[in-house]
């Protein structure tokens, strides 16, 4: 019995660390560029964009602010058609099986 205890406590360490993990990847920036700094793009640690800056001498200044706003959803939406064809192709591959409705394996 003092075995599995022992199991347990070492599985909820486990998680923790995988939280303190996820969360510093989700507060960690890395920024891309592309045309000689012409477009950045900043995203967190799971690759999730979070900001996009155009150089104002590629486009017209007042449309600047629009033009990355509309990046950044368009980017977003694309991440939520990834995500859900992802969980419906997991879905598709673990019908059967005796696992948590919620149970996310990616």
């Amino acid at each position: 019995m003092k075995n599995i205890m022992g199991l347990m406590k070492q599985a909820q360490e486990m998680q923790q660390k995988l939280q303190d993990v996820q969360q510093q990847l989700e507060n960690q920036r890395i920024e891309g560029s592309s045309g000689a700094g012409a477009v950045r793009v900043k995203v967190d640690g799971k690759g999730r964009v979070k900001e996009v800056t155009l150089d104002p001498a590629f486009v017209k200044p007042e449309d600047t602010d629009i033009l990355e706003d509309l990046i950044v959803a368009a980017v977003h939406d694309a991440e939520q058609k990834a995500e859900q064809a992802a969980q419906q192709r997991m879905a598709d591959l673990t019908r059967g099986l005796p696992l948590p409705p919620d149970m996310k394996l990616f």
